[in-house]
């Protein structure tokens, strides 16, 4: 089995996550509830485990009903004034909000790594990606309602939007900063007010970011955190009549239940959900390039992400040698402590997930995959497991078909293009895919059959933020990016003025008929 090397000196990230742990986290996490820190009316609680250790972190409120029906009405009040604000305040608002976490990131980073396993390499970005998506909504929150003229015979009609109203916001334990910050921002940029539910096995950052809220200015109750399970918590915020829609980020299965849970109040919901995206490398590719892309796309954030390309889908004439060469990177990838600078892959977050992971090694050997690297677990302590790729796959195998959200690639080959495409969309999944090719017409013709929300050719995961971000079939309902977002969080509506030109169609005005008692009883 693979060690981990005992760090020789105490890093700086070390040292702060030192720090914090005595500070910040030794009283325990609290609800944010009508602009007040507050613990849950029950008095129940929960423990929060580091995955480096799986040691205490810290404790948590743990909400209910009624800590959910308390945040449901602060935000329902606050949306009565919150929607009245003007664009430009809201602008400055969520501008005040980026600035806040720009100078926390230090802070933000570490925590993120800490509580969530993530190298802090890639969480050094956290707080960047997290001001960035604050600002992009923040610039467009003057224009939020703006519609459309839309003339007609006889009638001039416009359209305008008005905010939707209070909204639930429930986000995922991979990366739940920038994932908070991409569902919040354009919410309150929209006029909405919020729930926040975090995920229950990385509550710490959304904590922060609630701070953060608060100390730049944003009115009580527009903003609200509730801790808390998703069978008690969660199920009541998607329940509750006063919540309007509910944003979720998170596995398929949660997903369905959130929509029945929802369907007697008719919650508008929008699902980012699971992903087994492919990646397909044709002979005529950049290989070297290819490689690179295919190799950051699965085994960075350890392989915790919704749009990593988990199957890599690689031409025949190239099989071999393209399989060996991704084997001999994922050997080499450094797996350790994530708050050491130099580690690449971290623990996973939470030992249920190490040990879901794990199952696929046995069942890639019971189905007849060959483990061409890792396929174990490393170290005695915390969440670690090794880099893995999968040789000689099949698309029906299980760990080609179902998610497995970890350092975990499986490798199919393909004979042709027509191949190719039937691979790529065999499964029930269409987030994203990923296509690698220098044939030009062919790259716009696999793209169009692709079964995924979001195409990259000759690229791994670039976002752009206008751009709708969101998958098709089993991988969620709706889009994120640019003015996608308001067209969920935000009501069309349309005005139609007559000019007093056209001619309404009139009843009632001719004599009415003569009916005797008798015909009347006909």
């Amino acid at each position: 089995m693979t060690q981990i090397d005992a760090p020789q000196t105490r890093h700086p990230n070390q040292l702060l996550a030192e720090e914090l742990r005595r500070t910040r986290l030794a009283g325990g996490l609290r609800h944010f509830i009508g602009g007040q820190w507050v613990d849950s009316q029950g008095g129940a609680t929960f423990e929060a485990h580091s995955p480096i250790d799986n040691s205490l972190l810290t404790t948590v409120a743990r909400g209910d009903e009624a800590d959910i029906d308390r945040a449901a009405r602060a935000a329902h009040d606050a949306f009565q004034l919150w929607k009245e604000v003007g664009g430009a305040e809201r602008r400055r608002l969520l501008h005040k909000i980026a600035d806040l976490i720009e100078a926390r990131a230090g802070e933000i980073a570490v925590l993120e790594s800490l509580d969530t396993g993530q190298a802090i390499r890639f969480m050094k970005s956290a707080a960047t990606r997290g001001a960035e998506n604050f600002r992009f909504y923040a610039d467009r929150a003057p224009g939020a309602g703006d519609g459309q003229s839309l003339p007609a015979p006889g009638f001039l009609n416009y359209t305008l939007r008005q905010p939707i109203g209070p909204v639930g916001v429930i986000t995922p334990w991979n990366t739940p900063f920038m994932l908070s910050t991409w569902k919040i921002a354009p919410a309150l940029a929209a006029g909405c007010t919020v729930v926040h539910k975090p995920a229950e096995w990385s509550p710490v950052s959304a904590t922060l970011l609630a701070e953060i809220m608060d100390e730049a200015g944003l009115p009580a109750g527009v903003h609200n955190l509730v801790h808390g399970l998703g069978e008690s918590a969660g199920k009541a915020l998607t329940e509750h009549p006063l919540i309007q829609a509910i944003a979720f980020v998170g596995e398929t299965t949660t997903g369905s239940a959130i929509m029945r849970q929802g369907a007697q109040t008719l919650k508008r919901v929008h699902f980012e959900l699971g992903g087994k995206n492919p990646v397909v490398v044709f002979g005529d590719a950049d290989l070297d390039r290819a490689l690179d892309a295919v190799v950051f796309m699965i085994y960075s954030l350890n392989g915790e992400r919704c749009t990593s390309s988990s199957r890599v889908l690689v031409q025949e004439g190239i099989y071999d040698e393209f399989t060996a060469r991704i084997a001999e990177r994922a050997r080499n990838i450094r797996v350790g402590d994530p708050l050491d600078p130099e580690t690449e892959i971290g623990p996973l977050v939470h030992p249920r997930h190490l040990e879901k992971v794990m199952s696929y090694f046995g069942a890639a050997r019971e189905e007849g995959a060959t483990i061409a690297a890792g396929g174990e677990r490393v170290g005695e302590s915390g969440n670690y497991v090794s880099p893995t790729l999968f040789t000689g796959a099949r698309n029906d195998m299980r760990i080609a078909q179902e998610e497995i959200f970890g350092p975990v690639l499986t490798a199919i080959p393909f004979s042709d293009e027509a191949e190719a495409l039937s691979l790529a969309n065999d499964v029930q999944y269409g987030l994203a895919a990923y296509l690698w090719t220098n044939d030009l017409t062919r790259a716009h013709r696999f793209a169009h059959g692709l079964q995924a929300g979001m195409i990259w050719v000759n690229s791994e995961n670039v976002r752009h933020l206008p751009t709708p971000f969101g998958g098709v079939k089993n991988s969620g309902i709706g889009r994120d990016g640019g003015d996608y977002s308001f067209d969920f969080y935000m009501e069309t509506k349309n005005v139609a003025i007559s000019l007093g030109t056209h001619k309404a169609a009139r009843l009632g005005v001719g004599t009415p008929p003569v009916v005797t008692p008798r015909e009347a009883g006909e």
